[in-house]
């Protein structure tokens, strides 16, 4: 009966929730409402692609603007199998507020195309990219929408995308995309800035609530770019990863993982299973394990009414986008667990791909400590002022940040008005 509730209730659903939640703890009145809770543009394109075996295949593939109100749409391009319209409806409109709560002069906009990375070699992964950047290439600029990698896409199909843009318009614009390797314009700690940004919200929220970083024991589901560089960091303060999974299963070492080792482990093999000194575990254990903190850092709806209840983390981090639903929220508020909702909690990402727009349109380089500075700066300032409100309003931390975030975007909005 859970999984069917599950199928039924999409990411796209999820953002629309708990978009009302917020603003009806606003009292947002109804024609903001109307302007600012849907999509501004959805784009679908075919995407024919010619493979290696010399056949034409077709691909679905998607961009979505959610809203340009405080800047240009920003957010990434997702290639997976499970890539639907709903899904990146429902990314695009939390990457609006997670601009605005990190008060970044940026939209929200995501992309995503249906199809199956790791079953491509680089040659078709280059056409497909190429195929799909010359579909949304009407929607996308410097001043429009600015993608970034996203699940299973990489500073080589952000270069793929700002070579082909770049040629249409008949000279090099690397402000197009982030995320971008550093010889075409990228920035330094852009490939960790979501992993560091989930760092320095876990640091603020201890701080808060009294709980040592120094020995604490963290789970992380989903050992990616997020989860990893997270886990590195949290490992370098002697926190205690005890374990970590990915698609093909989970390991723990109740006396904590070698971090750094694993890294290696996971991009030698492709995998953290079978590194070494750990035990295999199920998902199910790996949720219902004892720690102080959780990291719920793959895709949407990891942690939902079916197992919510088992997870006893006294902080669970939300490095991915949606890895809650609104009924694990639920449970897990009322078990007292302390959640740092996605649109605050991975918002280093952004933050940085901000930073790389900003170079870029300077054509002035920083040093990577000054990213790390400012990048520091973004995220602990921003876990405050959702504090404030989550204490003041005696509401979740989520419903919060989403305050915040919708809020900022509301008062633009009445600013501008409406044209014509």
């Amino acid at each position: 009966m859970i999984s069917t509730l599950l199928a039924q209730k999409s990411a796209y659903d999820v953002a629309l929730e708990n978009f009302e939640i917020a603003a009806d703890a606003l009292d947002l009145e109804d024609d903001v409402r109307e302007m600012i809770k849907y999509p501004e543009r959805v784009l679908t394109v075919t995407l024919p692609v010619r493979m290696d075996n010399g056949h034409i295949r077709r691909f679905e593939g998607f961009r979505v603007q959610h809203s340009t109100t405080r800047g240009p749409a920003k957010g990434g391009i997702r290639y997976h199998p499970n890539v639907t319209l709903d899904e990146v409806k429902a990314l695009a409109t939390w990457m609006t507020w997670k601009c605005a709560v990190v008060n970044i002069p940026f939209g929200g906009g995501k992309g995503g195309v249906t199809c199956n990375p790791k079953e491509m070699c680089m040659g078709e992964l280059e056409r497909l990219t190429r195929r799909y950047a010359s579909a949304i290439l009407p929607l996308i600029g410097p001043g429009q929408d600015i993608p970034a990698p996203d699940v299973y896409t990489n500073p080589q199909i952000m270069a793929w995308i700002m070579d082909t843009y770049s040629m249409t318009k008949g000279y090099p614009i690397p402000a197009v995309v982030t995320g971008k390797p550093l010889s075409l314009g990228g920035s330094v700690g852009r490939n960790e800035a979501t992993g560091r940004g989930v760092f320095y919200t876990i640091e603020s929220a201890c701080d808060h609530l009294r709980v040592p970083l120094k020995g604490a024991k963290v789970v992380v589901q989903g050992f990616g770019n997020a989860g990893s560089v997270a886990a590195h960091l949290l490992d370098s303060h002697q926190s205690y990863v005890i374990a970590a999974s990915d698609t093909r299963g989970c390991v723990y070492n109740k006396d904590g993982l070698d971090i750094p080792k694993l890294m290696l482990h996971k991009e030698r093999t492709g995998t953290v299973v079978g590194f070494p000194a750990s035990e295999q575990i199920t998902p199910e254990e790996l949720m219902a394990l004892e720690c102080q903190i959780l990291i719920p850092a793959a895709l949407e709806n990891a942690v939902h009414a079916g197992n919510a209840g088992s997870v006893r983390a006294r902080i669970v981090a939300e490095a991915a986008n949606g890895p809650l639903t609104p009924e694990a929220d639920v449970i897990l508020a009322e078990k007292g667990a302390f959640v740092l909702p996605d649109i605050l909690c991975n918002a280093g990402g952004v933050t940085v791909s901000y930073f790389e727009w900003v170079q870029d349109e300077q054509h002035l380089f920083w040093e990577a400590q000054d990213v790390y500075n400012r990048l520091e700066r973004v995220m602990k300032t921003a876990f405050q002022e959702v504090l404030r409100i989550q204490l003041d309003r005696k509401v979740t931390m989520r419903t919060a940040a989403n305050m915040l975030g919708i809020g900022r975007v509301a008062e633009a909005t009445r600013l501008r008005g409406l044209y014509p």
